[in-house]
């Protein structure tokens, strides 16, 4: 179960459900993966709704890394994703909203 406490988002993979997170690692990850100058541009990119497929991807590839899955970015490239690129779009933003959200702000 994921614990949103904690940031963890789940998402089902390939029918296989999956918590991912951002970790500290998987956050620097993105940043170099995305070449953002820092993750609020990010942030505001998603708030914006300019987003693009590839930061959804490398959102989820990092929170996949981050809460402990082994799925490579060629594998998530190729996988079903429950729900449609929708559901990515949705987890990727919670992803990031949950790994910047303190306790008090619920």
């Amino acid at each position: 179960m994921a614990n949103p406490w904690t940031g963890e988002v789940a998402l089902v993979i390939d029918g296989q459900r999956r918590v991912l997170k951002l970790t500290l690692g998987a956050l620097a990850e993105l940043e170099q993966a995305l070449h953002t100058p820092s993750l609020v541009a990010l942030v505001e990119r998603f708030e914006g709704g300019s987003f693009s497929t590839r930061d959804v991807l490398a959102l989820i590839g990092a929170g996949l890394r981050g809460g402990d899955n082994d799925v490579s970015d060629a594998e998530l490239r190729r996988a079903e994703i429950e729900g449609g690129p929708m559901m990515a779009a949705r987890v990727a933003a919670e992803l990031l909203a949950r790994a910047f959200m303190l306790p008090t702000d619920t």
